[in-house]
């Protein structure tokens, strides 16, 4: 990957590769999962440590044996000879659950001593072979560096998921060789060795070739992203919600979207957002960890870990920034920041103004060129405004400071008072008026 991030931790659609892997086992109810971790192996234990995982080590450096094959072994211990043992590759992300489910439901319906999921590509090259006997069955799995030029012309491939039984596995594991051109252990020949036993092993084959795509590139992780995103926005637009051009817009796996609501191009929905109903979401827009209520417009803006009310409209080109909460019918317009904030019901923020740590009430108007000042240099401080306050055009609210229910600020005010409800504040210098001055300042 060419990165400092350990290759699991990378993401597609906003969540991380091995989380796909490890939420499919738990969606299938696999009862135990162990995590094989070598390189950067904190930073992957510290992703997933609210997990109920158990993680075990695979030690490297010289003289240490690499390959799946002693990945498996360092597991030896988390599983008894009576179990099923399912084992999946971190890096396969596209694997639906469904798959797996059918390949747990065929493995738990027939007594293989293993079983293995294959599939059918147009392009084997960089796949294991899947070797069949004249019944058909499995005789063997051969890696693309170890194959004959016959062997490289089977299409049928190891996905790199297989199930053994626990006993089967504590048996042979320990008989693998590293006399091959990798010179690694490889869990493949596993199955040549059960062969050789005349143990039954079995072959699930997937009808989808795209799921078993795994990730070792920059290259690889930007088709399986194209790929996972396409899923997003099918299962989206299966669900009522209306993309206007899918290719160029990017949902991430956990977002919500209610029936009915439009999207337009070049929007990014990420993290754990949910939109509701009805909504329309225009141009460029990013919204991340935000909820969104039913029938809210919003355009071309950048909304981050907030709540919008129902009817709000935004933008363009505003920016609600973390901890900012909306009631219903407020519009933010263009140019507007809202930060770590709530507005109250109806009230209205038009153009080019900020408003930073406010408790505003409803039914405000908020002119163009208001400034909440609430940082001096050191600490925040909280505006409060009543509702249906009027603040003017231009109008500085120096923090700490309330604004009473009703009450008028003059344009061009900077309040660094409180002003009671149903009160104008005035705060301006006296304006001189000094005739004939432009005509002496140009002599």
């Amino acid at each position: 990957m060419k990165s400092s991030i350990p290759k699991v931790l990378h993401k597609v659609a906003g969540k991380t590769i091995l989380s796909y892997v490890v939420d499919n086992c738990k969606a299938n109810a696999i009862d135990k999962n162990v995590v094989i971790v070598g390189h950067k192996k904190d930073e992957v234990m510290a992703h997933f440590e609210d997990r109920d995982l158990t993680f075990i080590e695979q030690e490297v450096g010289e003289g240490i044996p690499y390959g799946t094959g002693y990945a498996v072994s360092c597991a030896i211990d988390e599983f008894d000879d009576d179990d099923m043992v399912y084992i999946l590759t971190g890096d396969t992300p596209l694997f639906k659950e469904e798959t797996i489910a059918k390949f747990m439901n065929y493995v738990e319906s027939h007594d293989f001593d293993a079983c293995v999921l294959t599939a059918i590509v147009k392009n084997p090259f960089g796949y294991g072979r899947i070797i069949r006997g004249v019944d058909s069955d499995i005789s063997g799995i051969v890696e693309e560096k170890d194959a004959s030029d016959k062997e490289k012309a089977i299409t049928e491939v190891n996905t790199g998921i297989f199930a053994f039984k626990g006993r089967v596995l504590r048996e042979n594991i320990g008989n693998l060789s590293t006399d091959n051109n990798q010179k690694e252990l490889y869990l493949t020949d596993i199955i040549r060795l059960l062969r050789d036993k005349g143990q039954k092993i079995g072959g699930f084959t997937i009808g989808c070739e795209e799921e078993m795509l795994g990730i070792n590139s920059r290259v690889q992780l930007a088709r399986c992203e194209h790929i996972m995103r396409r899923r997003i926005n099918e299962k989206h637009m299966e669900n009522g919600v209306s993309f206007l051009n899918p290719e160029t817009t990017m949902v991430d796996f956990d977002v919500e979207i209610g029936c009915d609501t439009v999207i337009d191009p070049g929007v990014h929905l990420e993290g754990e957002t949910k939109i509701g109903k009805r909504c329309r979401v225009r141009g460029n827009s990013r919204i991340s960890d935000s909820v969104i209520a039913d029938d809210v417009e919003i355009e071309s803006s950048v909304i981050e870990s907030s709540k919008v009310g129902e009817n709000v409209t935004i933008g363009p080109f505003a920016h609600l920034r973390p901890n900012s909460v909306l009631e219903k019918d407020v519009h933010i317009g263009n140019f507007v920041e809202v930060k770590k904030s709530r507005v109250g019901e109806g009230t209205k923020a038009g153009h080019l103004a900020y408003i930073g740590d406010g408790d505003v009430g409803s039914g405000v108007n908020i002119s163009c060129g208001v400034i909440f000042c609430n940082y001096n240099g050191k600490e925040k401080f909280k505006t409060v405004v009543g509702d249906d306050a009027f603040i003017g055009s231009n109008a500085n609210l120096v923090a700490p400071v309330e604004i009473g229910e009703g009450a008028f600020i003059a344009a061009g005010s900077t309040i660094t008072k409180n002003v009671e409800g149903r009160s104008l504040a005035v705060e301006r210098s006296e304006q001189r008026n000094i005739p004939g001055w432009t005509k002496r300042k140009d002599r």
